[in-house]
């Protein structure tokens, strides 16, 4: 059985994907989930579909080695970032190689970078009048979204688009691509 363990920080609409993908899958599982808010929504989408979710803070992460010990234990064959917004630590990467993928909203290179996520990638995407955008499934290095790129799909922006238009785009091509992608990865 292939594990996968997720981070997230916030509502966890690509983490219950991935949870719901592979719930009666006999060769992968989601195994637990990590956040680094104590608030975020994703916890009580883990409750609701029994999967183990932990939060921590930033010393735990980045500054000793609980959440590497966790990931230890659990063995992951795939870390999955999914909407979590902080770096990875370098030490956690050494021990995970080409182990961790993230998901971003956006075809980088374009709009990567530290403060691009969410609604500010898809501002910018409108504000420089793009014609089309996407998203970007990449493997984590130690810069923000500047890992080799794993799989890429675009969508149409219309002139008329606005940055919640842009989003909801964004939104079903992440809930069509992403569990398919991990599952490939997982599978090769």
């Amino acid at each position: 059985m292939k594990r996968i363990v997720i981070f997230a920080s916030g509502s966890g609409s690509n983490a219950e994907n991935l949870i719901k993908f592979f719930h009666n899958s006999d060769n992968v599982s989601v195994i637990q989930v990590l956040t680094n808010n104590p608030h975020a929504k994703v916890l009580d989408r883990c409750k609701i579909l029994k999967v183990s979710a932990l939060s921590f803070n930033r010393i735990a992460f980045s500054k000793s080695e609980d959440v590497l010990n966790i990931l230890k234990a659990a063995k992951p064959d795939l870390i999955v970032l999914a909407g979590f917004l902080w770096k990875f630590p370098k030490f956690i990467l050494n021990e995970f190689e080409n182990k961790v993928i993230n998901i971003h909203p956006a075809l980088l290179p374009k709009y990567g970078g530290k403060g691009m996520y969410g609604m500010h990638v898809h501002e910018a995407v409108v504000a420089n009048r793009e014609t089309e955008t996407g998203i970007t499934i990449h493997y984590v290095n130690e810069n923000y979204d500047e890992g080799a790129i794993i799989f890429q799909t675009t969508c149409e922006v219309l002139p008329s688009d606005s940055a919640v238009d842009v989003a909801s785009k964004i939104h079903e091509l992440e809930m069509t691509n992403f569990p398919k992608v991990v599952n490939k990865l997982l599978n090769e």
